[in-house]
């Protein structure tokens, strides 16, 4: 499986699949920092490939979607909380979106994709924006007949709408182990 995206997919800031990434990052590197491993442990015989990149905007990430997903069955599409945080409109990263969508199965893969987290650190600026991009992703789901992973809702605390609970948010951006986890626990075979 291919899991393409932003540094969600990557394992931020614990892990990343770049080597020299995760040299910066040092003795604290953990391989448990990202949903692929324990997507993996759920899915018996189940091996993702993460290309995940720190930063990226939905159209760098489909730069990278055919080097990606050589070779793979399944591609996990995840991204647009940086077009958000660089304040792209939500129309232009939800067309990124759906082209990596129709990329992916015009060269035969089964393709899903995620919804965008809710995001401490930009709330409450960013969650009008990250609503209407989840709403959006919804629709490519429905149009383009492929599953969306609920994401936003596996981290959101339900005292503080918007934000993810403390304990699944290592920074207010990223998900701790705990939250990689429960992300885990929604990734299914497309």
């Amino acid at each position: 499986m291919a899991a393409l995206g932003d540094s969600i997919t990557a394992g931020s800031p614990l892990w990343d699949p770049d080597e020299a990434v995760r040299a910066q990052i040092g003795p604290a590197a953990d391989p448990t920092s990202q949903y692929e491993y324990w997507a993996e442990r759920r899915m018996p015989g189940a091996q993702f490939r993460n290309c995940g990149v720190f930063g990226e905007r939905t159209d760098e990430i489909a730069k990278r979607l055919d080097g990606c997903a050589k070779g793979a069955d399944v591609l996990i599409v995840q991204g647009g909380i940086n077009d958000i945080a660089q304040m792209v409109p939500v129309k232009t990263a939800a067309r990124n979106l759906r082209a990596m969508v129709t990329r992916g199965k015009k060269l035969g893969l089964r393709v899903a994709l995620v919804e965008v987290l809710p995001w401490n650190n930009g709330f409450p600026r960013a969650a009008g924006p990250i609503d209407r991009l989840n709403r959006l992703i919804e629709g490519i789901g429905r149009e383009e007949e492929v599953p969306v992973f609920p994401w936003y809702g596996r981290l959101e605390d339900p005292a503080a709408p918007g934000r993810m609970k403390p304990e699944w948010t290592i920074d207010g951006d990223h998900p701790s182990r705990e939250g990689y986890r429960r992300l885990a626990e929604v990734v299914e075979l497309p």
